[in-house]
């Protein structure tokens, strides 16, 4: 009995190892029963739809497979090569088959290192073109996405899904899924190899394989769990940045940057401890790897130097040197992968991580769409009509309670009312960025819902009063929207709404660079470009909300000599504060609380006395004020 004291501690501690693993993973299990309900889809199902994304480029994935099937013929000939020349040396030194031998391992490795260097460059431009797709797939997604939707999903999480995730889903095709296959292939070859070798010494070092899975199940639900934690950290640190970095001024104003930190600290202690979690599971996994690969080495010495000494026979077949030195090298081509593949999981379930959270992105269906028999719109006249038009934000908080008018084709009708009052939300229906509750709008007699999308919002030229830059240069932000447009007809349109004179000041001209929101230039500058785009583009509605708010009075003036130009354009909806603006509007219409009170000229809504003429009076006070100041 004494003699088999070494193979009873091995089992024993193995035994113990598999009893506390076992334990935690049941209380584990328990736990984590609301993280298991959180999860919507399974690895198959993630499995299957990121394949999807794989499918047309099989033909690559099977060659990089072939290339893999005979990158493995050296590691499953190479430890049978060592064996043998083992024996040569010792049992017999033929000089020619020792040479014969070293000149076979040497061709199967050249040939090995050319197979690795061919999948490596293949799988790297496959997997990019793939994540490409995807990449692309999800911003496609996101911005046919409404306003109402876009308005609940923290902007730092969708920039999350679309740069982050999908760099993790590229080691998927890159390196996980080929590296698996390549490391499944080989354990399997090398249990075939052994298995034809010696059958008695498989067999004992196959003790070890039920432990083997039991430990990589166990693995795989810590693993699954702690990169779940690690991903919701690092989109709420990008969330934070997002919103912060953007605000930073702010912060700054009010002097809040040490409280900012504060916080930013706490979620980056978040995404640590979330990390740390990750690293400990690692930790742990891969020496209990290492102890089961140390444990069948020390069963195939016990053994094999056990026959090889006593002369014993295993089921008919003799233990030689050879044979334990390549067995030796069986057993670490064996447990390699099995190691490896811990990295492997690692990527894997990142990966999933990943794809389960953009999935669900993708998986938002629009909250506006074009209905099945939606028709494009040809000409557009600018007649707009709302009948009765309930809607509201939020269930039941009625932000129009049953509005009703009708603007003529070309004609100039201006919105006024209280801020809260619905001025702002008429204009987003018209161009369907939310769809009404009840009622109907309609486009030249069309009812909008019936109209496609994009035909409809083509039809728009829109002045808001945050004009939004993007980075690039003069021209491009003018020509966002028209395509084959040469530089003269550009800045005829800056002329037209005397955008020229600040572009003619500037020393490139229309290729003067444009920072990140526009931000070199004054907000009046930003203004004149908003109009130029517009008017380059010809629309046959054009929407002008609080367009005059925020810029001085000298380029109030300029805007206002603009809007006398492009009123013959088409029909426009203006919304504004400043009763300056709209006094000139063929009609203007006066809502409080989401109801119409008043509607008519500029001259009649004074003889009236009013709601419009109680606002206006508001106006020439507070100015006359202004003035004595």
């Amino acid at each position: 009995m004494t003699e088999y004291a070494p193979l009873l501690l091995v089992g024993a501690i193995i035994g113990t190892f598999t009893l506390l693993f076992s334990a935690a993973y049941i209380i584990l299990k328990i736990k984590t029963k609301n993280e298991e309900d959180r999860r919507q889809m399974s690895d198959r199902e993630l499995t299957k739809r990121i394949m999807r994304y794989a499918k047309p480029y099989k033909k690559q994935f099977a060659l990089v497979f072939v290339i893999m099937l005979i990158s493995i013929a050296y590691d499953l000939a190479s430890p049978y090569l060592v064996g043998r020349i083992e024996d040569t040396i010792k049992n017999r030194f033929a000089l020619p088959e020792l040479f014969s031998l070293v000149a076979v391992y040497v061709g199967i490795l050249i040939i090995s290192m050319i197979c690795t260097y061919l999948q490596a460059i293949i799988l790297q431009k496959t997997g990019q073109k793939i994540v490409t797709a995807l990449r692309e797939d999800i911003f496609t997604h996101v911005e046919g996405l409404s306003h109402a939707q876009l308005n609940e999903i923290p902007v730092g999480k969708l920039v999350t899904r679309v740069s982050n995730d999908p760099n993790a889903i590229s080691f998927l095709f890159t390196n996980v899924l080929v590296t698996l296959a390549k490391n499944v292939t080989l354990i399997f070859g090398v249990l075939a190899a052994m298995f034809i070798l010696n059958r008695a010494l498989t067999l004992a070092v196959m003790c070890f394989a039920p432990f083997l899975v039991l430990f990589t199940l166990i693995f795989r639900k810590f693993s699954r769990l702690a990169h779940l934690k690690v991903n919701d950290a690092t989109t709420d640190v990008n969330t934070y940045l997002s919103e912060n970095l953007s605000g930073i001024k702010i912060t700054q104003i009010f002097n809040r940057e040490d409280r900012k930190m504060a916080d930013f600290r706490e979620k980056s202690r978040s995404l640590k401890r979330a990390t740390q979690r990750l690293i400990l599971v690692f930790g742990i996994f891969r020496p209990m790897i290492y102890m089961l690969y140390i444990s069948s080495v020390m069963v195939l010495f016990w053994l094999g130097g056990k026959g090889y000494i006593d002369n014993v026979s295993f089921f008919g077949q003799t233990v030689t040197g050879g044979v334990i030195v390549t067995f030796y090298m069986y057993i670490s081509k064996f447990f390699e992968p099995i190691q490896a593949m811990a990295e492997q999981f690692d990527m894997l379930q990142r990966a999933f991580a990943a794809a389960e959270k953009i999935f669900k992105v993708l998986d938002i269906e629009p909250g506006i769409v074009d209905a099945p028999d939606a028709i494009e719109l040809d000409e557009v006249r600018g007649e707009i009509e709302f009948r009765d038009v309930w809607f509201a934000y939020e269930p039941d908080e009625w932000v129009l309670k049953g509005v009703s008018f009708r603007v003529e084709a070309k004609q100039t009708v201006a919105f006024v009312g209280a801020t809260g009052s619905g001025k702002t939300t008429i204009l987003a229906l018209i161009c369907r960025n939310y769809d009404i509750q009840k009622g109907q709008i309609l486009i030249d007699g069309i009812d909008i819902k019936k109209i496609k999308i994009a035909s409809l919002r083509r039809c728009f030229g829109q002045m808001l009063q945050d004009v939004f830059l993007f980075a690039g240069d003069i021209r491009g932000n003018i020509l966002l929207r028209s395509e084959g447009v040469s530089d003269e007809e550009v800045m005829q349109a800056c002329r037209y709404v005397n955008a020229d004179a600040f572009i003619g000041k500037l020393e490139k001209g229309l290729d003067e660079p444009v920072r990140e929101r526009g931000n070199n230039f004054s907000a009046g500058q930003r203004q004149l470009l908003s109009f130029a785009r517009t008017v380059l583009h010809k629309p046959s509605v054009m929407i002008l909300d609080e367009a005059t708010a925020n810029i001085d009075t000298e380029t109030e003036q300029l805007i206002q000599d603009s809007l006398e130009k492009i009123r013959n354009i088409g029909t426009m909806l203006i919304v504004a504060h400043r009763l300056s603006t709209v006094r000139r509007a063929d009609r203007i219409i006066v809502l409080d609380h989401g109801e119409i009170v008043e509607q008519g000229d500029h001259e009649e809504l004074i003889a009236r006395e009013g709601a419009y003429y109680r606002l206006y009076m508001m106006q020439m006070d507070k100015m006359r004020l202004e003035d004595k100041i």
